[in-house]
């Protein structure tokens, strides 16, 4: 495992808090393919590099972006139809999402945290959330989940993470985020919290931890008992 502390982050915090995409589950294709979609409607090519500056943003501020991109102009009434349109072509291929999607590793150290009776959150920027979640098989392992829908600051803004500390009633300091973008991690040391950097290290900032995922922290007896 390639990371700055070989130590489990949780063996002293009791508290952890996950992003979503690129965490626990990888939703980014879905994003994507409903983002060209509108692109294509309004008449302009929207890249996979162009999807990577909606990494960890909110779904008004992707918007924002994407008619940047594409030079076009629109007021309030056209965005929120526009975003109305491309949640339910997101919504369509979320509904297909099965269990076996969960990332590598995931779904193990969720239930790892919870035998060390250690309490998780969900902090993510996503209004779709609890489906997701739902559609994994995993929403029972979480204590509290906070979405785009409770807060109104996006990342880089702590919000998020500072709501699910309060939502486990621990304080910030007793909890450690687990992010894959850059927006998040600077969020989760603007709420006094350690980062695990999920991902390659030139991307994740000064996380205090970097793994590839999820799976760097599974216990082989773990590992073994989901067999």
């Amino acid at each position: 495992m390639e990371a700055r502390s070989m130590l489990d982050p949780m063996h002293l915090a009791r508290g952890a808090i996950f992003d979503l995409d690129g965490v626990i589950v990888d939703t980014a294709r879905y994003h994507y393919l409903a983002w060209r979609r509108l692109a294509c409607e309004l008449g302009f090519a929207f890249t996979l590099a162009d999807n990577e500056r909606l990494k960890g943003v909110s779904r008004v501020r992707s918007l924002e972006i994407l008619l940047a991109i594409g030079g076009v102009a629109a007021d309030e009434v056209q965005r929120s139809e526009w975003l109305k349109r491309k949640n339910e072509w997101y919504l369509a291929h979320i509904a297909t999402m099965t269990e076996a999607e969960i990332l590598p590793g995931a779904r193990g150290y969720l239930r790892q945290l919870r035998q060390r009776g250690r309490k998780i959150a969900l902090g993510s920027a996503s209004k779709n959330a609890p489906l997701i979640l739902d559609r994994l098989g995993i929403a029972g392992l979480f204590d509290a989940v906070v979405d785009g829908n409770k807060v109104a600051q996006a990342k880089p803004d702590p919000e998020v993470f500072l709501r699910a500390a309060d939502e486990l009633g621990l304080p910030p300091s007793d909890c450690v985020v687990f992010e894959d973008a850059m927006a998040g991690i600077v969020a989760a040391h603007r709420a006094g919290m350690k980062v695990v950097g999920i991902g390659e290290a030139g991307a994740l900032g000064d996380a205090e931890w970097i793994v590839p995922g999820l799976h760097a922290f599974v216990t082989p007896e773990m590992s073994a008992s989901m067999l």
